[in-house]
């Protein structure tokens, strides 16, 4: 299916929960993901309400929330899985403040300007490229999905993005599969995402409805409940909304969406600063 690379992570000398996962909402696309032992951060963003984002061509963006945590206030981290190089998802406190030798698994794109600003453990993924990541004796795939971040020229101009997959597995041979969208819009090639990866545990989507110059740039709630019905996971939580004044699709849109299409019982809402816990059994 993928190539692969390896990273062996340190191990902190505590037990690590085979049994039970939790995943923290700060806010945006940023969440903290804990299971087998890993700690991982996904698209770091610390900036805080009225405080602006560049995204690029003139287009600025003032954050509307704050987020659930300070950087100072994060655990130890392992690694951190960054879907693309867009301030509201790598922002210039993060630049600033994070440890340069944390490993970040991205794109090419954003790895190349990462990597002149001085950080050194990034890992860059192709589309359906995959890291091994170990510790302990557990072991974490991350593999690269594909994704648009908009139509035509508007895509071409935007940096390139990654969804991706996470797969836990542990001596105990419990089995964990996580699927983080990215800001992708449901295009030709998503169906090939179940169609490789099936049995999606748990699907973080980001949502917002983001317009730039009037065009859709990340899934609104139609879109995201689209992707629900072609991803099939067996729980799915909306991330990524109402963060920003370049969204346009309120997560209550969203809601009635998926109310219309019967989805209600694979829908978990998360405010900022809560907590959604997962058990992961043994496999038979």
């Amino acid at each position: 299916m993928d190539s692969a690379r390896e990273l062996v992570l340190p191990t902190d000398g505590e037990s690590a929960d085979f049994e039970t996962g939790s995943l923290f909402f700060i806010g945006n696309a940023t969440v903290i993901l804990r299971y087998a032992g890993f700690t991982i951060l996904t698209d770091p963003n610390f900036l805080h309400q009225g405080e602006h984002v560049h995204l690029g061509y003139g287009v600025r963006s003032a954050r509307r929330t704050n987020p659930a945590m300070e950087m100072e206030d994060l655990p130890q981290i392992d690694a951190i899985v960054l879907s693309h190089m867009h301030e509201d998802h790598f922002d210039r406190v993060v630049e600033q403040k994070l440890d340069k030798e944390l490993p970040i698994v991205t794109t090419h794109h954003a790895a190349a300007k990462l990597q002149k600003k001085g950080f050194k453990a990034v890992q860059p993924l192709h589309t359906w490229e995959t890291l091994n990541v170990v510790k302990g004796d557990a072991r974490l795939r991350i593999s690269a999905m594909p994704g648009i971040h908009g139509p035509g020229i508007i895509g071409a101009l935007l940096p390139p993005m990654m969804g991706s997959i996470l797969d836990f597995e542990t001596p105990r041979s419990n089995r964990f599969r996580l699927y983080i969208s990215g800001d992708t819009l449901v295009h030709k090639d998503f169906p090939q995402i179940p169609q490789r990866y099936s049995d999606i545990d748990l699907a973080l989507i980001h949502l917002g409805g983001t317009r730039v110059y009037g065009i859709l740039v990340t899934m609104d709630a139609k879109q995201g409940v689209k992707a629900i019905q072609i991803l099939e996971p067996q729980t799915a939580i909306p991330i990524h909304f109402n963060d920003y004044t370049v969204m346009k699709s309120p997560i209550e849109d969203f809601m009635q969406a998926v109310a219309a299409a019967g989805l209600e019982d694979r829908i978990r809402y998360l405010k900022h600063g809560e907590t959604y816990t997962f058990e992961v059994p043994t496999a038979a």
